[in-house]
């Protein structure tokens, strides 16, 4: 349906008002600076508008403007900041980023050491589902690992074992949890130490117990970040790095703990599954489809054990 001519009127305004705040918060920030302190290292805790909350080094939170020539940061980036009051500062600087995280092209986090696939007993995992996930995260080059919760739930581990066994051979850890009896928790935690991580997976598989357990006090740190950004209920929807009490970092989005799966060509699709990478290219003819043509590489990497039987079925169901 096309637009009347006085809703088209209303999307330019709220647009050029947008534009107009953006440019004065920056135009501010460069006057600021005339007075500004010392610059220093911080970390971005949340974005909110035109607007960032950094934690310093020494950890006070600021909230902070950026200067016109940088862009705008996001949750986990390093920034370069000065000082110019009590609560306030401006960023002056975004050091370089070693990957982003992003959900239909905007921007979304940074830095990002690892992401956690969280499915469960119930909803039962599928296994299409998880290779979609993790399709996309080896095309974004973000390292991704697995986490099986709700283990209580099963009356036979042995086979829930069995069934991720695929995933451990193809190169991914798996760590089979249950939040509720606190199963494999400390181990868990352990290996969060020193990084920073993002959890996704469907609704329901226990993300937010989960993040519950590891942020035992997170209520108390969403209240102080809400007072610091002065963002109140907001802040629950926006995306924030928490730190974990036993060691690292947490990014929480509820924008992406689903995250959309992107439309993914059949070369990205490809190579998204990485045990298959070794094979790419060493087929006899150079557009194998790796369906029914004679000497492909990757059908003898399975007859041989080198792939597993049901990776290469969901590979054909996303390319299908």
């Amino acid at each position: 349906m096309s637009l009347t001519r006085r809703q088209k009127w209303r999307i330019e305004k709220i647009q050029a008002e947008r534009i107009a705040r953006a440019q004065k918060a920056s135009s501010n920030s460069e006057t600021s600076l005339d007075n500004a302190g010392e610059e220093q290292t911080g970390l971005v805790i949340t974005r909110y508008g035109q607007r960032l909350l950094v934690e310093s080094e020494s950890g006070d939170l600021y909230q902070c403007t950026g200067r016109q020539n940088i862009e705008l940061s996001v949750a986990g980036d390093q920034v370069i900041f000065q000082k110019i009051s009590n609560n306030e500062g401006v960023v002056t600087a975004l050091l370089e980023r070693e990957n982003t995280l992003k959900r239909s092209q905007k921007l979304i986090a940074s830095n990002v050491d690892e992401l956690w696939l969280l499915v469960a007993i119930e909803p039962h995992y599928q296994f299409e589902l998880i290779d979609r996930y993790l399709v996309v995260a080896e095309n974004a080059n973000l390292p991704i690992n697995i986490v099986v919760n709700k283990i209580e739930l099963s009356d036979n581990i042995q086979q829930v074992e069995n069934d991720f066994s695929i995933y451990e051979s193809a190169g991914y850890s798996v760590i089979y949890l249950s939040v509720k009896n606190k199963t494999n928790i400390k181990q868990f935690k352990n290996s969060l130490n020193d990084k920073t991580h993002i959890f996704l997976g469907q609704s329901g598989v226990g993300k937010s117990s989960l993040i519950n357990e590891l942020i035992p006090d997170l209520n108390l740190r969403v209240n102080e970040i809400s007072i610091k950004s002065k963002l109140g209920k907001h802040t629950t929807t926006n995306t924030t790095l928490y730190h974990i009490p036993s060691g690292g970092d947490l990014i929480d989005s509820p924008g992406i703990r689903e995250f959309q799966l992107d439309n993914l060509t059949n070369k990205e699709i490809l190579s998204g599954f990485k045990e298959f990478k070794p094979f790419i290219g060493q087929c006899k003819f150079r557009n194998c489809a790796h369906i029914n043509e004679p000497n492909c590489a990757i059908k003898q990497a399975i007859e041989s054990g080198k792939i597993h039987q049901k990776r290469y079925e969901n590979y054909l169901n996303l390319i299908g």
